[in-house]
């Protein structure tokens, strides 16, 4: 799909706009959504007001056939993009509730057009359709000049204008594909071989080509260079030695062109890594349309010299997309291959990151749909497995979810994975910091203990068409048995029936790896309840919201536990099966904190058949304390040194930090600014000459000051 670039002028009216608003007469043939348009020119503005009792999330604009959109401008957070047809889809993943309005901007090529509108809600029905005519915006006196910016977007050639070739060492007669970048926005050029024109391309508004070209079959082998000019004769140029044609791959040797990574059923919030075969030193395009053509992705990869490709980006399927049949097509100039798939419904929690890359330092964002009226955990594992952040809180009648996680400065570069659980459904969700995220293998059990002889059912998930390893490590941590292989279906799914036959009692491990990607999952067999008795305790008596709890205890040799946490009112906040290992100890660290935990006593009971034992802790609210900040053990940076954690809830806007010794010194000063939700999480590295002792360090946000202590052995 095309996306347009609005220029100077676009942008003046959008701020003109404001200005004159409350003079224009309203022209609307709406009752459940009101629509208005206001017209300068070729520039109109147009405001949806939703007076419907439905969210709005999608709406649709075309014009006459005497009209053509040349571009267009969206409030933050829409997304326009225009089909072949000729519509102009927006849409958002924060619906326009009812009594809310948003504007859009178009460009069209003749003045004062008449707009067909659709308005379609979040539930992917149309709530209201018309027709608006524009209203003329009059006593403007002067429009601002387009800035320099604008004026550098429409340049042809400038001076940070690139362009490669796929192959870098292509043949004589053979087809390469060009792309390129930072040209001039939505206009025409020409490519050359030397001094003769071999073809000509559009760029997109951004500026960015990608097209197949083919060398002349009479072309002279050897060094040449690679022309684009734009129309008034500027030129950008590359040098690149052609080969001898003799030197090509012969056709009946050219690696069939394929296609992975697509099941035929796709869910909502799915993450595809699409991937194939195809000629070496070529590049591939990828395009999906819908059952009415209509562009919903392009995508580009390079098949390596080994005839192997995947795209440069996964795609995630948007918790918005349409159900229906789609269609990708994938070309290298010389094949081309089509495979179709369908968007299904089945999926009950649905979530998807605003984005498939983060920067170190930047808030995660995510939104999606769950179960309404019920209690949902969101964990998310970094790239080497551990849990950096976990919440449990309750999904609204709407059933949307929506929550974010501040990153650090000095976060691990890699895939992380989070966790959706609600009730017995299971989600897994992958972004990346500092690189695209690829899909790790993860397995589940369908339960924790099973009886000698019994089949354990594994579930596994990964990268299509991989095949993996399955070890099981047996209670005296040797491998039980030789390594399983197991293929993941073209679903990203795959499952392993486990006969557990001839297993003693005791605690198991399984091992699922691919390459230096590996999970592990634990399960027991033959465990027992009420055998002997139970003590529980924390390793705190208090804690803040969000907080983790270490739950450890002590009992009798592998007995199968149940762990209930529940709060002040009785209310039951997560309930766990877990065990003791071959010592007796128990060790639990998966229960949290809610964000919105209601402050008063919590218990803690474990339980084994007829024994248990109750403990108490105590809960702090951020509403009765105003902003908080506690103190964690961190961990120790490569070189570095260690750090500590400081985490802070319940603050406003920019908080500054004072670390301060015993004797009054300021050791360092800090500020970082808090999260939507007023959290902050913010690690410090220990400079490596502080001394031992009690450092008390200060938080100060635009309301409150507040202290906490750590002490340095």
């Amino acid at each position: 799909m095309n996306k347009y670039t609005t220029n100077g002028m676009f942008l003046s009216i959008v701020l003109l706009f404001s200005l004159v608003l409350i003079t224009i007469p309203i022209n609307s043939y709406a009752e459940e959504v009101n629509v208005k348009s206001f017209s300068l020119d070729e520039t109109t503005i147009i405001q949806v007001e939703n007076n419907s009792n439905k969210d709005i999330n999608t709406f649709r604009i075309w014009l006459g056939s005497d009209f053509n959109f040349e571009s267009f401008k969206t409030e933050k957070g829409w997304v326009g993009e225009k089909t072949p047809l000729g519509v102009v889809i927006f849409t958002s993943s924060d619906s326009i509730k009812p009594g809310e309005s948003v504007k859009f901007g178009v460009k069209t090529d003749k003045p004062n057009p008449g707009i067909n509108w659709k308005v379609i809600d979040d539930k992917e029905e149309v709530t209201d359709t018309g027709v608006v005519l524009s209203s003329e915006i009059s006593n403007v006196v002067t429009i601002p000049n387009v800035n320099e910016e604008s004026e550098k977007s429409q340049d042809g050639i400038n001076s940070e204008s690139t362009f490669r070739i796929v192959p870098e060492k292509p043949n004589v007669g053979s087809s390469i594909r060009v792309t390129g970048d930072k040209f001039g926005g939505s206009q025409e050029f020409d490519f050359y071989v030397e001094s003769k024109k071999i073809g000509s391309f559009v760029t997109d508004k951004n500026g960015h080509f990608m097209t197949t070209m083919k060398i002349p079959e009479g072309q002279n082998e050897g060094r040449v260079d690679f022309k684009i000019k734009d129309k008034e004769g500027k030129e950008e140029k590359i040098s690149i030695r052609i080969e001898k044609i003799e030197d090509r791959i012969p056709d009946s040797e050219i690696i069939k062109l394929t296609i992975q990574g697509i099941p035929n059923i796709v869910h909502r919030g799915d993450f595809l890594e699409i991937f194939g075969t195809g000629d070496p030193g070529s590049a591939i395009t990828s395009t999906v349309t819908n059952e009415d053509g209509d562009i919903f992705v392009t995508r580009t990869g390079e098949i390596d010299s080994k005839g192997n490709w995947k795209l440069a980006e996964p795609i995630i399927v948007p918790a918005d997309m349409q159900f229906g049949k789609y269609s990708t097509t994938i070309t290298d100039g010389r094949q081309n291959i089509l495979k179709q798939w369908t968007v299904e419904s089945d999926k009950i929690i649905v979530i998807t990151p605003a984005s498939l890359k983060f920067n170190q330092g930047e808030i995660m964002k995510f939104n999606g749909t769950a179960l309404p009226n019920k209690p949902i955990e969101i964990i998310i594992e970094n790239p080497v497995g551990k849990e950096i952040f976990a919440d449990i809180f309750q999904v609204g009648e709407d059933g949307f979810v929506n929550f974010e996680y501040q990153t650090e400065q000095i976060a691990l570069k890699g895939t992380y994975t989070i966790i959706a659980t609600q009730e017995k459904e299971k989600e897994f969700i992958f972004t990346g910091i500092g690189q695209l995220p690829t899909i790790p293998v993860n397995l589940e059990f369908d339960s924790l203990n099973y009886k000698a002889g019994d089949i354990a059912i594994i579930t596994l998930s990964g990268k299509a068409s991989d095949i993996v390893s399955l070890l099981i490590i047996d209670p005296s941590d040797k491998p039980k048995g030789d390594t399983i292989s197991i293929t993941i279906q073209p679903d990203g799914r795959g499952s392993y029936e486990l006969d557990l036959t001839g297993y003693p009692s005791g605690v198991y491990a399984a091992v699922i790896s691919k390459g230096s990607s590996q999970s592990t999952k634990v399960f027991t067999v033959g465990l027992q309840t009420g055998s002997g008795e139970i003590k529980i305790n924390t390793t705190k008596e208090a804690y803040l919201s969000g907080d983790s709890i270490l739950l450890l205890g002590d009992t009798a040799e592998n007995v199968l536990l149940t762990v209930t946490l529940m709060d002040s009112d009785g209310n039951i906040i997560k309930e766990k099966e877990t065990f003791s290992d071959k010592n007796g100890k128990i060790s639990e660290s998966s229960f949290r904190i809610p964000s919105d935990a209601i402050h008063g006593i919590w218990k803690f009971n474990a339980k084994s058949g007829s024994n248990f034992h109750t403990i108490e802790i105590e809960v702090l609210s951020t509403l009765e304390e105003g902003m908080i900040v506690s103190i964690e053990e961190g961990f120790e940076v490569a070189g570095v040194g260690k750090t500590i954690l400081i985490k802070v809830i319940g603050a406003k806007q920019t908080v500054a930090f004072e670390i301060i010794a015993s004797d009054g010194e300021i050791i360092e000063t800090l500020s970082f600014v808090a999260s939507d939700q007023g959290d902050i999480s913010l690690p410090w590295i220990i400079p490596k000459d502080t001394e031992p002792g009690t450092y008390t360090i200060s938080a100060t946000d635009a309301f409150h000051s507040v202290n906490g202590t750590f002490t340095l052995e």
